[in-house]
């Protein structure tokens, strides 16, 4: 590692105002993911600065929940309010990591995870995340694991967070603080696209802070199932993931949220998908089709093109379990 100075926050204006002007600092809440890329010299902070003892820790009821970004994972999949009302986000933190990290991961954390490309991590290869413009190995090398959707011919990497595809299907909305003051991003504006900027994740500008993620009222997410297919079932990253709710009158669709997980740089909503499915009858015909337009922009690599129908079937079975009132598929 290299050199860099460690300060504890007191407050939220205080972390904000330690990182003012420093756009090499960097906060640290449990450090999950953080310290495994300080340790093979990925981030090269000037400061750490810790915000692990703010009062960000508590999630509080709304109008839907407001869960601050030093919750836990742990404490968000096991909290009654969540199990009840978005049980599709439970099920999709249980479905990532190993029970001692979800005790150390924060909401904020997970939302700022990068990927886990292999391509990124070894610094024996050029990556155009790590340093912009020396090239994206993965191209042309072993590509198994990457982007289907929404990639350039700079990165196609994928985001890795379980968590974030769920959030992503509840329309949460991202709570940040900088010196300008407090401001809302809506999640699914809250990730970048790779373009020709792959070394932004996202959309936070330099200094602020991610406060608090607000989960809206949403009637139907206990219909809400997340489907993770992996390579193993303990502790995988996704292949393809789904975060699917439906929302019936009889055997008509009249609302559906669908998000997408190990397809694209960012947790993905394929939203044309969603639009074909309202006021359709709930069946499998009608979850093919959907399945169908979902993927129809799809762009695989050599050695990934099983994702494509693997995505497609992950598709119909969510939406064919949420129908049938959800729980675990």
């Amino acid at each position: 590692m290299n050199n860099f100075t460690y300060t504890r926050a007191t407050s939220v204006k205080d972390a904000v105002q330690k990182s003012t002007g420093d756009r090499n600092a960097m906060f640290i809440a449990g450090g999950t993911n953080l310290v495994d890329r300080l340790k093979v010299f990925l981030d090269e902070p000037s400061q750490l600065i810790d915000i692990s003892r703010l009062e960000m820790n508590r999630i509080e009821k709304t109008s839907g929940l407001r869960l601050g970004a030093l919750v836990s994972n742990t404490a968000v999949a096991d909290h009654p309010d969540v199990r009840r009302d978005y049980p599709i986000l439970a099920r999709a933190i249980l479905a990532g990591a190993s029970q001692q990290i979800r005790n150390m991961a924060t909401v904020g954390g997970n939302l700022l995870q990068r990927t886990r490309c292999p391509y990124y991590y070894d610094t024996a290869f050029a990556c155009n995340k790590r340093q912009p413009g020396s090239g994206c190995p993965a191209l042309t090398g072993v590509n198994r694991i990457h982007a289907i959707l929404g990639a350039s011919d700079q990165c196609v990497a994928v985001h890795p967070s379980d968590m974030c595809v769920a959030l992503a299907a509840l329309d949460a909305v991202v709570e940040v603080s900088s010196p300008k003051g407090k401001r809302q991003i809506l999640f699914t504006d809250f990730h970048r696209l790779p373009g020709n900027t792959p070394q932004r994740d996202s959309n936070l500008e330099p200094g602020e802070l991610i406060t608090a993620v607000i989960l809206p009222p949403v009637n139907f997410a206990k219909s809400g199932v997340y489907l993770k297919l992996r390579d193993r079932t303990s502790y995988a990253f996704a292949l393809i993931s789904v975060a699917a709710a439906v929302d019936l009158t009889g055997e008509q669709i009249k609302d559906v949220r669908l998000a997408m997980g190990g397809v694209a740089h960012k947790p993905w909503r394929p939203t044309e998908a969603e639009k074909f499915l309202i006021g359709k009858k709930a069946d499998a015909t009608t979850f093919q089709q959907a399945a169908e337009i979902a993927l129809q922009q799809a762009k695989p690599l050599e050695h990934n093109s099983f994702k494509v129908e693997l995505a497609k079937r992950a598709i119909r079975r969510a939406l064919t379990v949420s129908a049938k009132g959800g729980g675990v598929v």
